[in-house]
């Protein structure tokens, strides 16, 4: 039999070598030094690697569940919303205060126009 290859020793090291070829290898790397000595120093690169890297492999519970996220999100963003009246508008929740000068709600407009009567008012200011 011919040597493997580098390929197959690797795939050899990883234990993914098809089944009749499988056997093949391993006979001739049984009797082969120098194949041997490739495989052995294949093998240490692959655990110095697995030793070295985090394990990156998620379970498949962790991508059914993201996949049922994305398709419970898809159905809730595509299903319609409820009809509206094309004769009603959008009243705005925040309104510009011309007196302060800034964007707010109804309850802080209404605040600062006591505020801008009372600076009106006679004594405003003044020591008491």
């Amino acid at each position: 039999m011919n040597h493997p290859t580098d390929d197959e020793l690797l795939l050899l090291a990883y234990g993914e070598v098809p089944e009749p070829r499988n056997s093949d290898i391993e006979s001739h790397v049984a009797g082969c030094d120098t194949c041997r000595a490739t495989l052995a120093e294949l093998e240490r690169g692959r655990v110095a690697l697995d030793v070295a890297l985090p394990p990156r492999r998620r379970s498949a519970r962790i991508w059914i569940a993201l996949a049922a996220a994305a398709a419970l999100a898809g159905l809730v963003m595509a299903r319609p919303g409820p009809a509206r009246d094309p004769i009603a508008r959008w009243t705005p929740t925040a309104t510009w205060s011309a007196t302060a000068g800034y964007v707010t709600d109804r309850a802080m407009l209404d605040i600062d126009a006591q505020l801008t009567r009372l600076e009106r008012e006679r004594y405003y200011g003044l020591p008491n």
